[in-house]
């Protein structure tokens, strides 16, 4: 009797899932791994190791998932649509759910399940997504892990727009700034992410019922999920959490292979050739910035001219004149001569703490300075209501 495994791989928009089932349909190999936007590789690498593990055995494969449609192409098996993915594991594994809500590394989804079934999906813009949780953890110093642990003692919720990680960064960095707890922050970007996917989603159809979580970040983050569950009002009986929830799509994708074709092992190797040689004439990139390297080096020629005229700050006598640029995010300080030469500059982040780090460039700077260099005067821009040139004039005469 032939053995025969069932696969089904989800290829996202930032990991690649693998589910392996035996002929019983019981799970008996699964993996979850990143791939940097090296999908086709990635995909490879997990199908190779498929290979390794079960030598012996023959196959039926399907793929899944935002990134999986070219890949099948190229290795000549069914490409199963997410949402149909979704709907024969929760079918099987969770059939008592009426609405899923599915956080990815790209894409946000709510679908309803009723006489029909309807999806609600955000495929053009990542915010309010892993990849928009990763982003402003970046800001706290963090990865999401450690945003989860820092929201579980929030007291305050503030307001953060999440439809545009650039419109949170304007309205975290002040928050930064102005010294808000990072667990309040932390929570305050898991309430940005639910406002937005319930707000921009279900686009006020209700979400009752029983309602399951899916997907990584809600796999992994328990506070995101309580987020969710707060806002939604939910009570215990009506949240569903299924064992590993981020793999629940793979599995939908393996036991939608079971009607496929079987793959041989020499047939995958030879699929998975197919993949590696691929190349994707969809697309077309742009041309090169430059065509060769006489355009480079032009390009190069024509920039330098436009450099700042410097001189040594070592053994300067006479006046000198200090600009800080304090910004949101980064303070910058200069010292010229009396010809606009540039004698000292520094650049740094602020770390949440602009007059800190205005402090701190300042004491380097009187320890480079010579005894005989005068400032003369200086001048602060950007957040100028919080530094005052009074603050350190002692330095000048």
């Amino acid at each position: 009797m032939e053995n025969i495994l069932h696969v089904g791989l989800d290829v996202g928009s930032t990991t690649v899932k693998i589910i392996v089932m035996d002929e019983n349909k019981n799970t008996i190999y699964k993996d979850y791994q990143r791939h940097f936007s090296d999908t086709k590789n990635t995909v490879c690498h997990v199908l190779e190791d498929l290979l390794v593990r079960y030598p012996s055995y023959s196959f039926t494969l399907a793929l899944t998932g935002s990134g999986a449609m070219s890949a099948a192409k190229f290795l000549g098996v069914n490409f199963i649509q997410e949402v149909v993915s979704c709907k024969r594991a929760v079918e099987k594994y969770i059939p008592r759910t009426d609405v899923v809500i599915e956080l990815g590394g790209e894409d946000a989804k709510i679908i309803y399940f009723d006489q029909s079934i309807e999806q609600r999906m955000n495929g053009t813009c990542a915010g309010g997504t892993g990849a928009f949780l990763d982003q402003m953890a970046s800001l706290l110093h963090t990865d999401t892990n450690g945003l989860n642990e820092l929201a579980k003692n929030y007291t305050t919720i503030y307001p953060i727009a999440s439809r545009c990680g650039v419109f949170a960064k304007t309205d975290i960095q002040p928050l930064i700034n102005e010294g808000a707890a990072k667990e309040d922050i932390a929570a305050s970007i898991f309430q940005a992410v639910v406002n937005q996917t319930i707000s921009g989603l279900a686009c006020g159809r209700p979400i009752r019922g029983n309602v399951a979580f899916l997907g990584g970040p809600l796999n992994y983050l328990s506070e995101l999920r309580t987020r969710f569950i707060e806002t939604l009002n939910l009570k215990d009986d009506e949240i569903i959490v299924p064992e590993e929830a981020h793999l629940l799509v793979a599995k939908g994708a393996a036991l939608d292979s079971i009607s496929s074709d079987t793959i041989t092992t020499n047939e995958l190797y030879e699929k998975i050739e197919n993949l590696k040689n691929s190349q994707d004439n969809t697309t077309h990139p742009l041309d090169p910035l430059f065509k060769n390297d006489e355009e480079y080096q032009a390009f190069q020629e024509r920039h330098q001219k436009a450099t700042v005229e410097k001189a040594s700050l070592d053994g300067y006598e006479g006046n000198c004149y200090l600009g800080i640029d304090a910004g949101s995010t980064t303070t910058k300080l200069v010292l010229i001569d009396e010809e606009g030469k540039l004698l000292y500059s520094l650049y740094g982040s602020n770390e949440g703490n602009p007059l800190k780090s205005v402090m701190n460039m300042l004491k380097q700077l009187y320890s480079a300075l010579p005894p005989k260099a005068i400032l003369r005067y200086s001048g602060v821009t950007r957040l100028w209501r919080k530094i005052d040139s009074n603050s350190f004039k002692c330095r000048f005469k």
